[in-house]
């Protein structure tokens, strides 16, 4: 499908408001789903029986404490990789709570929504110890994210050392302001990296394919770019884009079906989780399902079919965070849901999918804002507090 190219548009703000749970909904919101639907039936001939969880159907256990934590990812070993957001990158060893500390790690300009950022492996880590970092740097009075990839030495102790760094992907243009970076990581199962670019709080450089703000990139693991991008042909940075007209993507996960899903926040309401598919427009800032801060209206998207619509989409807003799409086997009933961490719910908000289509299933208060969620090892969900003294959680079926 051909990219719906639109002109520049003049925003009506030039900032982004904490996100709100209390605006009114401009069309009825989706509430969440009852308890009752926790049940979950069989497949298969025969008579079928239902599988009713628990309600809530996990425990949450504190493991370790962290300043400002941002991001986890699992080594091989069953340790845990945790970034801070003031520039620190943690080895947390699970089973005694023990943390370290990671050094080598680049300076990071630390303020508003910036700092250290993501962290996951390379795929192929086990033989290459290679892993990548998503960070802030200032030059002057502009800011970016920027993405490394380095080597991963360990200690024989609860730490180690980064080496080898090379930086391989930067947001262009550098602007002022330090929020809407977004900078979440993943690859797919072809070792392509793929990257989200916040629009800055700078609105109409989503649709300008000059930069690389408010898009979903995709790179080669060394940072080049794949030939088979949809606009590699138009050369220079737009090669690096695969979607374009996003806000603020902090969520990014592949389903099983190697299907890439992708929430942002909204502004005024319209947080939206999105089916990334080659080479489309999604929008903003020129449709939304919310409206600027101050009550400015924002066109919806089904005004303009031109533009791809988020599959899901929450008016008040959830403040999304991290998400995953759950494979594990500790959890039967959760497979092929998405948990996505809510800040301003302060919930683990879980999404069921039919094929293509989305539907949040359930709310589980968590008490604090959840800024990361990421599946171990065994299957259980693990879960980062948001802010100082944010904790490390452990999610797993009730005894």
């Amino acid at each position: 499908m051909a990219v719906s190219q639109r002109p520049r548009f003049a925003p009506a703000e030039a900032s982004d408001a904490p996100a709100q749970t209390a605006s009114p909904p401009r069309s009825p919101a989706r509430a969440p789903a009852s308890a009752a639907a926790g049940e979950r039936g069989t497949g298969g001939r025969g008579p079928r029986r239902q599988v009713v969880e628990p309600d809530p159907p996990f425990q949450s256990n504190p493991v370790a404490t962290l300043d400002q934590p941002w991001a986890m990812t699992f080594l091989p070993d069953g340790r845990l990789l945790v970034t801070e957001k003031a520039g620190e990158l943690r080895l947390v060893n699970v089973a005694t709570g023990q943390v370290g500390t990671i050094s080598g790690v680049p300076s990071v300009a630390f303020g508003g929504q910036g700092g250290l950022g993501d962290v996951i492996l390379h795929p192929q880590y086990a033989s290459n110890r290679r892993i990548y970092l998503s960070y802030i740097e200032q030059s002057g009075a502009i800011y970016g994210a920027v993405v490394i990839r380095a080597r991963l030495d360990l200690d024989a102790g609860n730490g180690g050392n980064l080496t080898d760094i090379t930086r391989i992907w930067e947001q262009v243009p550098k602007v002022s302001g330090q929020g809407h970076f977004s900078h979440r990581l993943a690859f797919d199962a072809d070792r392509k990296l793929w990257i989200t670019s916040g629009d800055r709080q700078k609105f109409d450089p989503a649709q300008d394919m000059d930069g690389n703000l408010g898009k979903i990139v995709r790179l080669n693991d060394d940072g080049s770019v794949p030939s088979d991008n949809p606009f590699f042909a138009q050369g220079g940075v737009a090669a690096q884009v695969w979607t374009l007209g996003h806000r603020n993507p902090l969520g990014i996960a592949f389903d099983a079906e190697g299907r890439l899903w992708s929430h942002e926040m909204g502004p005024e309401g319209g947080d939206e989780l999105n089916l990334i598919l080659r080479g489309r427009n999604y929008g903003w800032p020129i449709v939304s399902n919310g409206d600027h801060y101050g009550g400015d209206p924002i066109p919806d998207h089904d005004t303009n079919p031109d533009f791809e619509a988020p599959k899901e989409w929450w008016t008040p807003v959830i403040a999304p965070a991290g998400m995953i799409i759950y494979s594990g086997e500790l959890f039967r009933t959760f497979r092929g849901d998405a948990f996505i961490g809510g800040l301003a719910s302060q919930a683990l908000v879980r999404v069921r999918f039919d094929g293509t289509d989305a539907t949040e299933h359930r709310r589980y208060p968590m008490g604090r804002r959840i800024r990361e969620v990421e599946q171990g090892p065994d299957g259980a969900i693990w879960l980062l507090e948001d802010g100082a003294d944010g904790r490390l959680l452990k999610l797993t079926p009730p005894d």
